[in-house]
This record gives C-alpha cells, structure tokens and sequence, in this order.
C-alpha cells in the first residue's frame, strides 16, 4: 500500500491499542489518546511500567504487550508513540495480532518495520499525528 487512505482508516478502525501510552496528562500520547477517546474510539493502553502497576490510563486496563491486550480486544490500529528504531518489534506484534493499521505517529518512521507490515497486509501510517488528521478529516466522518 503506498499511501494509506487516512479517511477509510479513521471510519472502520475504531479500536486504538496505544503503545508508548503515557498517564502523564502533559505527554502528546496522552493528548491524543484523550481526544481520539472523545471522539468515540476505543483506546487500549500499551505501557509494560503502568500495567505492572495495575494503574488504568484514561479509564481504561493497561496491559504491557499488544499480544497480551489481543487476547482480550480485538485491535484494529496499532498506534505508535516510541522512538524510531523501537518500531520493528511492536510491528511484528501488530501482524501477529491481526492488527488492520500500523500508525507511527510524528517523527517515528522506520523502513524495516513498515515493509514488514506493509508485505503481511497491513496498512501503515508514518510520521504523521492521528489527532491532526482527525481533525482535518472529522467533517467527513
């Protein structure tokens, strides 16, 4: 897929697994989170510190791993707040779970891990904000 239809993704994927999912209210994954949730989206938090200690984000159980929040939800986007070249490891999990999108959002972009994604199926979002395009797009959802 070359460019992903930002459009389609934001109508059909509605359940958000959020990796790098910050409780700190200040944190963009935070912000984003928060308003994406507003907008009627599920968001699954993806924190391995806040799920060992059992502290919900936005009012949601926080799990440590994606395959381990699929056993439970079924996810259909994979949102990214991590460093670049921690992308590749959370992309093999978003094929493993049958995620629909990989989102990497601004800044976070990595080669290895979008081909990889791409070749099993997968729509793949880089460098680009959810809650930007959102915005941009919501007249039309």
């Amino acid at each position: 897929m070359n460019q992903p239809d930002i459009l389609h993704i934001l109508k059909t994927c509605k359940t958000i697994a959020v990796v790098g999912l910050s409780p700190k209210v200040h944190r963009d994954s935070y912000e984003v989170s928060e308003y994406m949730q507003s907008q009627g989206y599920r968001i699954i938090p993806i924190n391995p510190v806040a799920a060992a200690s059992n502290t919900p984000i936005l009012g949601e159980k926080v799990y440590a791993t994606l395959v381990e929040a699929a056993k439970v939800e079924k996810i259909d986007m994979v949102d990214c707040f991590r460093n670049s070249a921690d992308i590749p490891p959370i992309a093999t999990e978003a094929v493993h779970i049958k995620a629909q999108v990989l989102w990497m959002q601004l800044g976070i972009d990595n080669a290895v891990a979008k081909s990889e994604t791409e070749a099993a199926g997968l729509a793949v979002v880089e460098n680009r904000c959810l809650l930007i395009d959102h915005r941009r797009l919501k007249h039309l959802l």
